[in-house]
């Protein structure tokens, strides 16, 4: 492959030398739930992408951040280009309808990032002009893309960008903190496009496509601009249309003959779930190559149930490919080898408490982890977070990383940069990136075993909120979701915040389902679940990649935000939410452990809302 200085002229060659190959197929469901596309052409692209150029490059934007608010294909990929031709940075961010979060989130990248141009659909852009009123910026320029008229492609001029230039800022999901912009530069995502490739074995001839939204860094990096940066074709569909209905998905694998792709963790589960044995045998899922498993824990008992189910449709265990990646490092950071079955490990469940992978003995608790496979093209070392000293293999700490990949920080926050982007170890080592995952190395393979700021310290053991979770779903067949996290009082309590399917009859049970789940948790993990929340469907909150947002269920629930269909709370941790919720908070609570019932619908926005519990990493 030709030596490119920045992206834009890798796209610049591909839409050129490939004008009539397909570049994308845009799918979705028409009337009749019958999968159909529209066809994005090379050539095309890069028409549409000299067009929107020369308008952002005759409104100034080189250098400034402009906003991209679209979800269809082809206008988002248009105006993606559209900016890297003009020398703008892009800022992908997810359309401002719906949900509450969704408006509140896009204020916010506004003013963060300091836009001074965005790119929309003739549908949005009434809605985005009322919130750039509302929000005190009506001057920002906004363009609907889908009205012709808007730009000269032969007015256009190449922008002359550096290696080190900003591509784009990729906002992160914020599970765990508020987004911020990663400053994705032209050398960073050139360097992770060819780890990508070294690492899943891709090239020209291969599909690559799924749902994530492009404003995800696995959607963005992974389905949509690595299929440009093979020169291959990629096949993406709307995130609702898989939400809407999971077995969409795989009739696209199945019917554009898809090679790579995939999603995190919980879309093989809803796919376990939703999709009818009938349904399977009308599948062929053979050509699936690489099954990408990533963006948050991966779960062996997923993989081996979701392989056993779908033989029939052809699909082999040894197409699932567990990998490990952020935005802050581009996207992937490991990975394993294609077309061979990923490594796990059993490990005995105290000592991981005690920061050690040691196989358990004496038919001792375990838990299994899987592989996320060998560090790819970057440098990976396991810390200490309080010592900044290196471990050993074989011992958890936080996941350190350097290496081309990994991007030069968040956008405006200098401190924040300080101390994630160029950490120093105890013994001087430069340059690192503070990932804030936690996990181990075991010989040559990485395995997470979760977020620092997810675990919690429960009478001086980590417990791990996903073990919890996991435990405690397997109590009834009416759980969906479910959050585990601790709040503080005197001492640590846990809290389990359960989503539950009711209907007529069902409500007698809730406290039995209660007593069942601190049941649960006292037996497997031997701490008091004095706290359990059992509510609707929707109310456990998710990013747009599915991972859970346990930082902002406990603020819900400590600010009394949660509205449950029953709940039993320990009388200390009653106290801190009717302090949180203000005077009257806990008005006919009584002073022990209650229930209480909620009419509201839940606080969750996660993408798969409406469907069972929802599907970034």
């Amino acid at each position: 492959m030709a030596a490119y200085r920045n992206f834009t002229e890798l796209a610049w060659d591909r839409t050129c030398q490939l004008a009539d190959r397909e570049a994308y197929f845009c799918v979705g469901a028409d009337e009749h739930g019958e999968l159909r596309s529209d066809v994005l052409s090379y050539g095309e692209l890069g028409d549409r992408a000299r067009r929107l150029a020369s308008w952002l490059q005759a409104h100034g934007s080189h250098g400034h951040r402009v906003l991209i608010l679209q979800s269809d294909v082809r206008e988002f990929m248009s105006s993606f280009l559209g900016c890297l031709y003009a020398g703008a940075v892009a800022v992908p961010a997810p359309v401002p309808v719906g949900s509450r979060q969704n408006i509140e989130r896009v204020a916010g990248i506004v003013k963060d990032a300091s836009v001074s141009s965005i790119l929309t659909d003739a549908a949005t852009a009434s809605t985005v002009s009322q919130l750039l009123a509302g929000i005190g910026h009506p001057e920002i320029a906004c363009l609907a893309t889908d009205r012709a008229g808007a730009g000269d492609p032969d007015a256009w001029q190449e922008p002359g960008l550096l290696p080190d230039d900003v591509a784009f800022l990729q906002y992160t999901s914020g599970s765990v903190s508020e987004p911020k912009g990663v400053m994705v530069t032209h050398r960073n995502l050139l360097a992770n496009q060819r780890a990508i490739q070294q690492a899943m074995r891709t090239g020209s001839d291969s599909r690559v496509g799924g749902w994530l939204p492009f404003h995800h860094d696995m959607g963005l990096v992974g389905h949509l601009l690595h299929p440009l940066w093979l020169g291959s074709s990629g096949v993406l569909m709307p995130p609702m249309t898989f939400v809407k209905r999971p077995l969409r998905w795989l009739q696209m694998v199945d019917q554009y003959g898809i090679t790579t792709g995939g999603g995190p963790n919980l879309a093989y589960d809803l796919c376990l779930r939703r999709i009818k044995d009938e349904q399977i045998e009308q599948l062929d899922l053979s050509r699936w190559e690489t099954a990408v498993n990533g963006a948050e824990p991966v779960r062996a008992e997923t993989m081996d149930a979701f392989a056993e189910r779908f033989a029939p449709a052809g699909f082999r265990r040894e197409a699932f490919y567990p990998c490990y990646g952020l935005a802050e490092s581009t996207l992937l950071v490991s990975g394993g080898e294609p077309g061979v079955r990923a490594r796990t490990r059993q490990v005995d469940t105290a000592d991981l408490e005690r920061n050690l992978m040691r196989s358990p003995v004496g038919g001792r608790p375990a838990r299994t982890l899987v592989s996320s496979g060998r560090p790819q093209n970057c440098e990976v070392a396991i810390v200490d977070p309080s010592t900044c000293r290196k471990l050993p293999s074989g011992t958890v700490g936080e996941v350190w990383l350097r290496g081309d990949s990994v991007t030069r920080g968040y956008w405006n926050r200098p401190l924040e940069n300080a101390h994630a982007f160029r950490a120093v170890t105890e013994d001087g080592d430069e340059g690192y990136l503070r990932t804030g995952d936690i996990g181990a190395m075991d010989g040559d393979e990485l395995y997470i075993t979760g977020r620092m700021k997810d675990i919690m310290i429960v009478a001086g053991r980590n417990l791990y909120p996903q073990d919890i979770e996991r435990s405690v779903q397997r109590v009834s067949a009416l759980f969906g979701s479910s959050a585990a996290f601790a709040v503080e009082s005197d001492r640590d309590h846990v809290v389990v915040v359960q989503e539950v399917r009711t209907g007529s009859g069902f409500e007698c049970e809730l406290a039995s389902l209660s007593a069942a789940v601190m049941s649960c948790v006292a037996k497997e993990f031997e701490v008091a679940a004095e706290n359990v929340l059992l509510v609707r469907p929707g109310t456990v909150r998710r990013t747009t990649s599915g991972k859970l947002q346990r930082t902002a269920m406990r603020k819900l629930f400590l600010d009394g935000r949660i509205q449950p269909l029953h709940e039993v709370l320990h009388p200390e941790v009653r106290e801190l939410v009717s302090a949180g919720a203000g005077a009257g908070a806990g008005a006919g609570a009584g002073a022990g452990a209650g229930a209480r019932a909620g009419a509201g619908a839940g606080a969750g926005a996660g993408i798969a809302r409406g469907a069972d519990d929802g599907a970034g990493g």
